[in-house]
């Protein structure tokens, strides 16, 4: 009976040991896949970072640029608005 009891005793043990060793060898591959996920979701967004911060530096360039051509469109109508009085001047000057 004791002998008995000794072997259920050391199968319990036996268990619980390797019960415990294949949880925590899954818990081990749980937590290793949730770390690739976070990791793989934290690249993924920082790419997306980096393209629209791309996407933003390719605008704000055609922005410049369109401003640069309204600039000198302003500055040529500009001109021709001094030339336009001036013309009207001398044609006022002309009819008094």
């Amino acid at each position: 009976m004791n002998i008995l009891a000794l072997v259920i005793g050391m199968l319990g043990t036996m268990s619980t040991v390797l019960f415990s060793w294949i949880a925590y060898r899954t818990g081990l591959h749980r937590d290793a896949r949730q770390e690739g996920v976070r990791g793989g979701a934290l690249l993924s967004d920082i790419e997306y970072i980096k393209r629209r911060t791309d996407d933003m530096l390719l605008e704000q360039r055609d922005i410049g640029k369109k401003l640069s051509v309204l600039s000198e469109r302003i500055t040529r109508v500009e001109e021709s608005a001094k030339q336009a009085h001036r013309r009207i001047d001398t044609l006022m000057n002309r009819e008094t």
